[in-house]
């Protein structure tokens, strides 16, 4: 068990380490970068780039929670099952 707790931590030390020591991301399609990269206005592309990661944070929520909820729901119909077993 603590093996497996190790293996956890440093997983998500690396990814952490990785994520501080990379560069910036730019979370835009290849004609937003080539049009923002004429611009000379530093403030309204990192405002642009912070827009649409925040446009991705939806998205995201709705597909894990889903995840969530089928697991939930899995979790249940299992404790259904082997409580029905025991009768």
């Amino acid at each position: 068990m603590h093996v497996r707790r190790l293996k956890l931590f440093l997983l998500l030390a690396s990814l952490a380490l990785l994520l501080l020591l990379s560069t910036t991301a730019f979370g835009q399609c290849a004609m937003c970068r080539s049009s923002l990269a004429g611009s000379n206005n530093s403030f309204f592309i990192r405002n642009f780039n912070i827009g649409v990661l925040v446009l991705l944070v939806p998205p995201v929520t709705i597909f894990c929670s889903i995840f969530v909820a089928l697991r939930r729901y899995r979790a249940s119909a299992d404790e259904e099952l082997g409580e029905d077993e025991n009768s």
